[in-house]
């Protein structure tokens, strides 16, 4: 039998206070090491939802940006969808529906602290979203969609953002260091909703790992973790800069000459 599902409030707000009519709740809630836990239970986890789920909110988005930018061309368009459906802007969006603490992980993701990962979140986001095609029809699922982008929108501004693998390219290679290399270090998931893990070094030196659905995505969100991380080595760098200027005994005076 399964356990009831304990929704916090701003999730069963959103699913406008009732939930018993969506029979693919569950499973959108329902990690991977959960489900493989209770294999015997028959319970499916949330990856062909999420699956389901990452084309409805493509559609959505290309749909709002191509309406709300009538001049942006195909380029523009594509930078900001990925912008706005990112691991990173998915996550956000579960974060302030409370999702994490609604999802069923397995006793070992949930001690690894998974629970709170982005991708965890931005796949059980996607995985929301499917159930609600299915349970709800498209226009359920277009409202959320829609918010998701929204709320992506206000993060970063109308301007479409810069491919993160172009600008890291570029910032490595200003410094005199060779391109940023890509190499896939995990994968898991069957062929229809395999996830993948990448690292991003630069002659020879781990910079980032990122995680996606495809190998894209997944080095779009590596060299975006390397940029982040670039940004704060230069603010350590300016920091212990100025306290070693703080730090240095001013100098005497000159003597007078005689």
């Amino acid at each position: 039998m399964s356990e009831p599902l304990a929704l916090p409030a701003p999730l069963l707000e959103l699913l406008g206070g009732d939930a018993s009519a969506l029979p693919h709740l569950e499973e959108a809630l329902t990690h991977p090491s959960y489900a493989n836990e209770r294999r015997t239970s028959g319970r499916r986890d949330y990856q062909r939802l999420e699956f389901l789920g990452d084309s409805v909110l493509g559609l959505v988005a290309s749909e709002e940006l191509m309406q709300r930018f009538p001049e942006a061309r195909e380029g523009e368009l594509s930078l900001m969808r990925a912008r706005v459906v990112s691991t990173e802007a998915l996550a956000v969006v579960a974060t302030s529906l409370e999702l994490g603490p609604a999802l069923r992980l397995g006793r070992g993701a949930d001690l690894a602290g998974e629970r709170t990962q982005a991708s965890v979140l931005a796949d059980a986001m996607e995985a929301l979203v499917g159930a609600l095609y299915l349970d709800r029809g498209f226009g359920a699922a277009a409202v959320l969609a829609r918010a998701i982008v929204e709320r992506g929108l206000e993060r970063g501004g109308p301007r479409p953002s810069r491919d993160p693998k172009s600008e890291l390219q570029e910032r490595v290679q200003a410094l005199g260091s060779p391109a940023p290399v890509y190499a896939i270090v995990h994968s898991e998931g069957p062929d229809h909703a395999r996830a993948f893990r990448v690292e991003v070094t630069v002659a020879g030196r781990s910079l980032a790992t990122g995680s996606g659905r495809s190998k894209k995505r997944a080095e779009q969100e590596a060299a975006r973790a390397a940029l982040e991380a670039l940004d704060r080595a230069a603010l350590e760098t300016v920091a212990r800069a100025e306290h070693a200027a703080a730090r240095a005994p001013e100098p005497e005076p000159a003597a007078d000459p005689p």
